[in-house]
């Protein structure tokens, strides 16, 4: 994917254990809102891309990190505030483990770190603070720019890369319709 505004590219990242075809058809048909919308498919990639810089950089659990992507928003009920879907989230992920293959401290990571991600907290657990500042880089898709005082790992506070992901916060990597059919 091409940056103009940075003429940076973002390398093709490695192969994933987590992030399988089966796993992301098996998350969509069971997220209740549109994929197109701010907390869809889209939103999933630019989070999973954020995350997985962020982990690159500070030595994240990767696993857990990409997980959170994929499911941190997954029992949504609207677009807008939604209280609980954090903790619907949490849920969620206790109920299909199958898919997950975590250790028992990993699962207790990407609970908290679903049930948590709104709270707006800053943490000194390097895992669950790398899923909530991936997720709160993305904002910009909704007209926000994330401010480094909300961020919790040195990487998301630079101010370069904060810009790099509002810039990525606007792309559109699926094309619109694709999986609403």
């Amino acid at each position: 994917m091409y940056l103009e505004a940075t003429n940076e590219t973002l390398e093709f990242p490695e192969p994933s254990s987590v992030v399988t075809q089966d796993y992301i058809d098996f998350l969509a048909k069971n997220f209740r809102l549109s994929h197109n919308g701010h907390h869809g498919l889209e939103h999933w990639l630019r989070v999973l891309i954020n995350g997985r810089l962020l982990a690159k950089e500070n030595g994240a659990d990767i696993k857990v990190v990409e997980h959170f992507a994929l499911v941190h928003d997954i029992s949504r009920i609207n677009e807008n505030h939604d209280a609980h879907h954090g903790e619907q989230a949490a849920k969620f992920v206790n109920s299909f483990s199958r898919w997950l293959k975590l250790d028992e401290h990993q699962l207790y990571l990407l609970t908290e770190a679903c049930k948590y991600h709104s709270a707006g907290r800053i943490i000194p657990n390097v895992t669950i603070q790398t899923c909530w500042d991936a997720d709160r880089l993305d904002l910009g898709r909704v007209g926000v720019k994330p401010k480094a005082a909300y961020l919790g790992t040195p990487l998301a506070r630079d101010q370069k890369f904060l810009e790099q992901a509002y810039i990525r916060s606007k792309m559109c990597f699926v094309k619109e319709g694709f999986l609403d059919g």
